[in-house]
């Protein structure tokens, strides 16, 4: 009996020593059960996105290497050997050129990128930062300005609720959030316009004081300097001390000088030593924008051209240019006519076209290579068959794009010159033509020079929407990928490596944009990735919308606006402001 107790008390220990190792264990197993059954976050990926093994032309004109790009935000994170690094999203570059996203030194899109902004024909060619304001900005305004430019703004539906650059800039940033980067000069004729208008006469020195000021004031609010368009109204009225007084204020902001010249024609070299000029005594960095020789009888001039930049740099000034490839430019309609005719605004231009007498000055001066005081697109396109009219505002006069004047002439019956005085009548001064006037060896000279950048001297247009309704130059559709495909490819005018630098920190560091224009770790994720073997421009002059070819990857801002070829959803575009800014409140 008593074995048997014994026996009992050792079950009845071992029976709770096994029990409370099993409740122990329980209890220990309980959190790491429940703790399988939550769900795990991942672990933070090294980069949204990594570009593989694509051959990096870093926009320094140095030699290209393969490797990774790695993307952060909307910054470059890395460059190297990420094939081991986490990624959201991994692209295959191996066939492909990596480069910084190009920059349109000479954009026209202010106001295009309000209407559709998604800025189709740049981004299809890898720009990804667009430059503007020539001449004439799209802020400061003034009342009477909006209502000139009114039937534009309608005819598009655009509300012109901004006054100033800044509010620009804002409008830009807040609520139109385009799908490229967007900065401004601010244009001496725009100020002119503001101050004293459209007429042929000196500014007093109290309307010069208030030009001053709307300069500073746009500098302050962002604009990377200031800029000219001397062939044109109302900068063609700007006596060369006005334009050094001006150019000086933006000095002071650190801003630089660009400008259209007064001539690329007859007095070319005349209007080169003006821009030397402004440099020298505005104390300004300076860049003629578009350079040309234009028309016949100056054909093979622009060796002498590129060669006294030279000699102005070699004397200690900051000179460079910018061209778009192509031999044809492009302006409005009512370029053809002689300056005077043009003087004081478009009520005045369309009454001297509707007086008999006036218009057979104005025709006989168009035919007149003797006449200095303006430049002669007409006579230097060679007349009629040289003026191809792309774009128009009256739906009337649709029917009429893509001829050139002289055959809507023979359509209508008309002498050519009667057609451009008519059809600027009845659209206003709005057309816009196509002029044939440069050489293809000069185009050629000047791309091949290592002081000038790339443009298209265009606004963004598209295949389709509200921008698709005319014609227009094909330089908005291909410059870039036509200096890659033609000049690069073909032609081997140019190293690739030198064509990107001129797509990208040659413009960047020209006009102040530090962020931008090299592939370098820290820098903003503005990237261009294309194909070299079919990057291509389409357009052609007599069917031009059509987008280029190529271009497979496009980021701005570290979001992708280009994939797979194709224009996507993303908006990751910023106005871009100069040196000057002083954020509101400060």
């Amino acid at each position: 009996m008593r074995k048997d107790r014994k026996k009992f008390r050792v079950f009845f220990v071992l029976f709770l020593a096994v029990l409370g190792a099993a409740i122990v264990v329980a209890a220990t197993a309980r959190p790491q059960v429940a703790a399988k059954a939550r769900p795990q976050s991942p672990a933070p990926a090294d980069f949204d996105i990594v570009i593989s093994n694509g051959r990096i032309v870093d926009g320094t004109g140095a030699p290209w290497f393969r490797g990774d790009v790695g993307l952060q935000g909307d910054r470059i994170k890395a460059i190297g050997n990420l094939s081991a690094a986490s990624t959201r999203r991994r692209i295959d570059a191996s066939n492909l050129v990596v480069a910084p996203g190009f920059i349109d030194m000479l954009g026209q899109s202010e106001f295009c990128v309000l209407v559709d902004n998604r800025a189709a024909s740049k981004i299809t060619q890898g720009v990804t930062t667009e430059v503007t304001g020539e001449g004439t900005s799209i802020g400061p305004i003034n009342e009477r300005m909006i209502e000139e430019a009114s039937p534009v703004y309608k005819a598009f539906g655009i509300v012109a609720d901004w006054r100033t650059l800044g509010e620009y800039f804002r409008r830009l940033d807040e609520r139109t959030h385009p799908a490229i980067n967007l900065a401004s000069f601010v244009g001496a004729g725009g100020v002119r316009n503001y101050v004293v208008g459209e007429d042929n006469r000196s500014a007093t020195p109290q309307e010069l004081e208030r030009m001053k000021g709307l300069v500073a004031q746009a500098m302050e609010q962002g604009a990377l300097g200031l800029s000219s368009s001397l062939q044109y109204m109302p900068d063609r009225f700007a006596t060369t001390d006005e334009l050094i007084a001006l150019a000086g204020v933006a000095a002071r902001y650190g801003g630089v000088y660009l400008t259209h010249q007064r001539s690329e024609g007859n007095q070319g070299f005349e209007s080169l030593q003006e821009v030397f000029t402004i440099a020298e005594k505005a104390g300004v960095p300076t860049e003629i924008w578009h350079l040309k020789v234009a028309y016949k009888a100056n054909w093979g001039k622009m060796p002498e051209v590129l060669a006294r930049i030279e000699a102005a740099r070699a004397a200690g000034l900051d000179i460079t240019a910018n061209q778009y490839p192509y031999i044809r430019a492009s302006n409005g309609l009512d370029s053809c006519l002689p300056l005077w005719v043009r003087e004081g605004g478009v009520d005045k231009t369309l009454a001297r076209l509707k007086d008999p007498a006036q218009r057979e000055r104005i025709k006989k001066e168009m035919d007149d290579p003797t006449v200095t005081a303006w430049e002669n697109q007409w006579f230097g396109s060679g007349g009629g068959e040289g003026v191809l009219l792309v774009s128009v505002l009256n739906k009337d006069l649709k029917k009429y794009e893509g001829l050139n004047v002289a055959e809507i002439g023979r359509r209508l019956g008309k002498d050519p010159r009667d057609v451009v005085l008519d059809f600027v009548t009845a659209d206003r001064g709005r057309s816009a033509c196509v002029t044939s006037i440069m050489s293809e060896d000069d185009v050629r000279a000047a791309l091949k020079h290592p002081l000038v950048s790339v443009c298209t001297d265009s606004e963004a247009v598209a295949e389709d929407g509200p921008l698709s309704g005319s014609k227009s130059h094909p330089r908005a559709w291909g410059s870039f990928p036509r200096i890659l495909g033609k000049y690069v490819r073909e032609e081997k005018l140019l190293r690739l490596e030198e064509a990107v630098r001129k797509m990208t920190s040659l413009p960047a560091s020209r006009v102040g944009i530090r962020d931008r224009g090299i592939l370098r770790p820290g820098m903003m994720a503005d990237v261009a990735v294309f194909d070299p073997a079919t990057v291509r421009d389409v357009a052609t002059f007599e069917d031009p919308n059509h987008y280029s070819v190529g271009m497979k990857y496009v980021f701005v801002n570290g979001r992708p606006v280009v994939a797979e070829g194709r224009i996507t959803a993303e908006r990751p575009g910023r106005a871009l402001r100069g040196p000057g800014y002083r954020p509101p409140g400060r």
